[in-house]
């Protein structure tokens, strides 16, 4: 069977380690021994999750994610895969605590998720962080998100699909910014809109990644 075969299938990941195993603790024996097919960077391949995770947190960004769950929005697992890919500091989940997951495909493994009843619960908590509260929404007043550089220090709103932001969450932003559109759709889809504005704030405040092949950390 050639490569080209349709039939063949990309095996994700690697097999079994070859040679004698590293006396590192981040290594997973069991992944050492079988092999790791997950969904990771090669950096952290056999890595155990737990240093995955404490290696994320040792470098993590100064930003915040949040999004409004009233109606069990099925974006919110994007939302968090994307906070995953931009290295966000953590994601927090507005009103209803249960979320569908799926579209994550387990990056909230390795990602902080955090959970507050109401807008009011969570504009306090960030207030107490220190962490200026960004609504991104295509709304009246709103200021174009390609003419402005985000704060380093905060935390990115976005609301149901649908109706945007509520009200409550509109009077409680300290800016309020839009992206851009061309077509004839009124909005795009919170999964796309918070890729779209972690990027913003990537090209306003960080560097490359560690992994980048030629570029230094």
């Amino acid at each position: 069977m050639s490569e080209a075969d349709p039939e063949v299938v990309a095996v994700v990941g690697v097999g079994p380690w070859v040679g004698e195993w590293p006396a590192d603790p981040r290594y997973d024996p069991e992944l050492l021994a079988h092999g790791d097919r997950r969904n990771v960077v090669d950096r952290y391949r056999y890595w155990r999750r737990e240093a995955i995770v404490a290696d994320l947190d040792a470098r993590r960004h100064d930003f915040h994610v949040a999004i409004e769950n009233w109606q069990h929005d099925l974006n919110i697992g994007t939302v968090v895969r994307n906070a995953n890919a931009f290295l966000a500091r953590a994601v927090h989940i507005v009103g209803r605590r249960k979320w569908n997951r799926r579209g994550a495909m387990v990056t909230d493994r390795y990602q902080h998720v955090h959970h507050h009843e109401t807008i009011e619960d969570f504009v306090a908590w960030a207030r107490g962080a220190g962490l200026t509260v960004v609504g991104i929404d295509n709304l009246p007043g709103s200021r174009p998100l390609e003419t402005v550089r985000l704060p380093r220090r905060c935390a990115l709103l976005f609301g149901q699909e649908g109706p945007g932001l509520s009200e409550a969450a509109r009077d409680a932003c300290d800016l309020q910014f839009s992206i851009a559109q061309y077509g004839s759709t009124r909005s795009i889809n919170a999964g796309v809109a918070s890729g779209i504005a972690m990027h913003a704030w990537i090209r306003a405040h960080a560097g490359p990644p560690p992994d980048e092949p030629g570029r230094s950390a």
